[in-house]
């Protein structure tokens, strides 16, 4: 796992900028700790900060091919490299380490960008190619590892994380206010957007091909609907093959592996399966970790999303599993000490006490292990179907994105003239229009099981990119590397096509992955209901949000006064409302603090009209 960068000019001489491309590496340091290298030719040059996972001698980059035609940075792991590599040296190819970052570079130099077609895993990599005199940007097929790139006039820039792109003199950060909406709900962004004027991400299961022309972007992977031949009992004994298969596959490293137990289903059957392997390799017993807030025993209050606490059901499944247990205990006061942390390793604003403490969760387990690669049971709700949203009818069917329903939107805080310009509502119904439109149907199909697709299809999109994106970066701002093994493609696309009557069996979410590792899991835990990344119940840290709050609102100094009204804040604070995702009032208005954070940490303005 790694950071990368890169410039691109066709109209200069880069030679001669080694200062900037070297300012723009060392943005990616705590990606990448244990190994740096830039290259620089005329309009092209390159960055790389390494976190050494697999063959921890070789791997340097940028890593050029042996006649210099070909120039590679990469990030992530290709998990069927050793596959690959044995194809590749069939054809002809020679190789001289054992990285997969060598197998991608000879991928790339046989197949051309094809290549990513043939790779298994999660994977953001840019090759010069200078025979073709084109810059090549590819992104995995569900966006695990983030690239994001910026078109400049004879080129591009790009980066593993926004920063890498902001250390350029070329480019300064700001939002037009067209824009906010997106910045204020994060989830409602389409593929490959972010709202930073100029700033895209390459979009999940694409190629970007830059050439003196300009910039073009294709597809080299979609979902595909198509009817499912297996009956229940095959179609169980299929998941747990492919799960099994997958996890196996992700436990390849030549660094200490460990899994994020949360006490949940997801996670108590990663943690399994990847538990018994070890053992099986005589190297266990595996190492967990959880996060907890000990001081929400008294006060915890039970919600749709975090219906309980985990703490009792992680530490059950490490004891009933044979894993070696840690729990990382966190404070209020610490959680929000850590905000500006988290906000720098996010290049974003944050979710509040969710991303702060999850950026302590991967702090601590690096400082109390020798881990240096997790297992975690993210995507396992959008691709079995396990949200609230999938089992509430009103939820279902409303028309909008299923997790929005009728609940209060942040933008209704908008000073009524900025709402008028910008039509917030137009942009939800819009971008919802654009995504649905996308969603790859099955003829025929009877309309509950098309609206169901549906909503699996919105999931997948801006909620997992949200969820994926947090995951990456707080993890790697302490040096480790998250894998993720439902969104391993192949399982993901074989669910996909399995009918909705299968994945709610038993009248309960997520019921296909609950029968496919019945015999895993404790039957406690098998029992359990959804429950998300928890949340604190602190009423002295909401009382200190909502106090926040309405001194932003009334302060000149802050990047949002004018856009934000006083009177509305205080009267969507005065409902207390709680929705499906939102704990409280201070949950749902907490982000207007995070984004007044980053826009002053960043110099980053509003564009207005």
């Amino acid at each position: 796992m790694c950071g990368i960068v890169g410039w691109l000019d066709f109209s200069r001489d880069l030679s001669d900028h080694g200062d900037v491309i070297e300012a723009m590496t060392e943005t990616m340091r705590l990606r990448g700790p244990d190994d740096h290298g830039v290259w620089l030719d005329r309009h092209v040059a390159l960055g790389h900060r390494r976190l050494a996972i697999i063959d921890l001698v070789g791997g340097h980059q940028p890593m050029v091919a042996t006649d210099g035609a070909t120039v590679l940075v990469y990030s992530g792991e290709v998990y069927n490299y050793k596959e690959l590599r044995t194809e590749l040296q069939g054809r002809g190819h020679v190789f001289t380490e054992r990285s997969d970052t060598e197998v991608v570079l000879h991928a790339y130099r046989e197949w051309g960008a094809a290549c990513a077609e043939r790779l298994i895993g999660m994977f953001a990599f840019a090759v010069w190619d200078a025979r073709k005199q084109e810059l090549v940007l590819v992104r995995d097929r569900l966006g695990i590892k983030p690239l994001y790139y910026a078109p400049t006039p004879h080129g591009v820039l790009f980066a593993s994380e926004p920063k890498g792109i902001f250390a350029n003199p070329e480019f300064r950060p700001a939002v037009d206010e067209s824009m906010l909406p997106v910045l204020l709900n994060r989830r409602l962004a389409l593929p490959g957007q972010t709202p930073v004027r100029g700033l895209h991400e390459v979009k999940p299961g694409h190629v970007l091909t830059v050439t003196r022309a300009g910039l073009r972007q294709s597809a080299y992977w979609r979902l595909t609907t198509d009817p499912h031949p297996d009956d229940l009992p095959t179609t169980v004994t299929n998941v747990r093959a492919l799960l099994h298969e997958v996890v196996h596959q992700q436990l390849v490293a030549d660094v200490p592996i460990a899994t994020l137990l949360s006490g949940g289903l997801d996670s108590t059957a990663t943690t399994a399966i990847a538990a018994r392997a070890v053992e099986a390799a005589g190297a266990g017993p595996l190492s967990t970790f959880s996060v907890d807030f000990p001081e929400d025993a008294a006060t915890f209050r039970p919600t749709v999303l975090r219906p309980e606490r985990d703490a009792p059901y992680a530490s059950l499944a490490a004891e009933r599993i044979g894993t070696r247990h840690s729990t990382i205990a966190l404070s209020a006061p610490a959680v929000a000490a850590a905000r500006s942390r988290a906000m720098q390793a996010m290049d974003a604003p944050i979710s509040g006490q969710f991303d702060a403490s999850m950026y302590l969760l991967f702090a601590g387990v690096r400082e109390r292990s020798d881990a240096r690669v997790l297992l975690s049971g993210e995507a396992a709700d959008e691709v079995f179907g396990g949200y609230p949203w999938f089992h509430d009818a009103a939820a279902l069917n409303a028309d909008t994105f299923p997790w929005l329903g009728n609940a209060p939107r942040l933008w209704d805080c908008l000073s009524a003239d900025v709402i008028k310009r910008i039509r917030p509502g137009d942009v939800e119904r819009d971008h919802y229009a654009q995504l649905r439109a996308a969603v790859p149907r099955l003829p025929g199909e009877d309309p509950a099981q098309a609206r169901r697709r549906e909503a699996l299809y919105l999931s997948l999109q801006g909620p997992l990119a949200v969820l994926l994106e947090r995951k990456d970066r707080l993890s790697m701002a302490s040096g480790l590397e998250v894998r993720v093994p439902f969104c391993d493609h192949r399982l993901l696309q074989y669910v996909w096509n399995t009918p909705w009557s299968m994945k709610n069996a038993d009248g309960r979410e997520k019921s296909l992955l609950r029968m496919a590792v019945g015999d895993l899991v404790p039957a406690e835990i098998l029992r359990r209901r959804k429950s998300a990344y928890p949340a604190m119940h602190d009423p002295a840290h909401d009382a200190t949000v909502l106090n926040a709050v309405n001194k932003l609102v009334v302060d000149e100094t802050s990047p949002l006064y004018g856009l934000v009204d006083a009177d509305r804040v205080h009267t969507l604070i005065g409902s207390g409302n709680r929705t499906m995702t939102h704990v409280n009032a201070a949950h749902l208005v907490l982000p207007l603090l995070e984004i007044d954070a980053w826009m002053r940490a960043y110099d980053i303005e509003v564009i207005r009209g």
